[in-house]
């Protein structure tokens, strides 16, 4: 009988110890996640939020470990550390909760923020190729088709033709072409990032909410130790 409770008494150790362990490389990783601290950046907090969630097994693993076997084979000092884990675990699921809405709010911060950044780069774009469309379109002399196109590389390369009124006509047509693709592109980036956009919110934030009423679970299930 003595010997059973040695050989139980170590695999509890062992259980406990790892949880300590995973609870102290949690921390680790928290304090990484944090660092630099970037609050009211939209895109620094929906990013930490994903990343707290996504850590979220490792601290609740440890947790279930270090409360493994209630109060038996238990210290003076070791019953302290448990009845603060317990009430930690609480301020973890009422964090978690509480980030629900900031991580809604941010979804739709950092929806707006693509549009008005993908809008900024469709509209230079479209700017510049309407420039080089009315310095051509006003052009009469070979010197003035050559000097507006001087800059200019559609796609990389300008269309190889020797007759300079050609050329014009060929990037004319080339300019509206690009206007299109351009459009065709941004609106492409734009649902993309909204689909991937929506894909991590719903993951991150109802992830948010089963850790929270995970955490406030764990709190409950250990009031032997407070």
């Amino acid at each position: 009988m003595n010997e059973f409770n040695q050989v139980e008494w170590r695999s509890v150790a062992l259980f406990r110890l790892a949880g300590y362990g995973l609870l102290l490389l949690s921390l680790f990783d928290y304090i990484n996640i944090f660092t630099p601290p970037r609050f009211t950046n939209s895109v620094w907090e929906f990013q930490v939020m994903g990343e707290m969630v996504e850590k979220v097994p490792v601290p609740l693993i440890g947790l279930a470990f270090v409360f493994y076997g209630k109060d038996a084979y238990r210290k003076d000092l070791e019953e302290i550390v448990l009845k603060v884990l317990s009430w930690m675990a609480l301020g973890l699921g009422i964090l978690f909760l509480l980030i629900i809405p900031l991580g809604i709010n941010n979804t739709l911060r950092l929806n707006n923020l693509n549009n008005f950044q993908l809008n900024a780069q469709l509209n230079q774009g479209l700017n510049q190729l309407q420039q080089i469309n009315d310095r051509l379109s006003s052009a009469t002399s070979d010197a003035e088709i050559n000097n507006a196109l001087r800059n200019f590389k559609f796609q990389g390369r300008i269309p190889e033709v020797k007759n300079s009124q050609e050329l014009r006509n060929r990037v004319l047509s080339d300019i509206s072409n690009a206007k299109n693709q351009l459009q065709t592109q941004i609106e492409t980036t734009r649902m993309n990032q909204k689909i991937s956009l929506v894909k991590n919110s719903v993951k991150w934030n109802l992830g948010a909410l089963i850790s929270g009423v995970l955490f406030i679970y764990v709190w409950k299930l250990t009031n032997w130790a407070r």
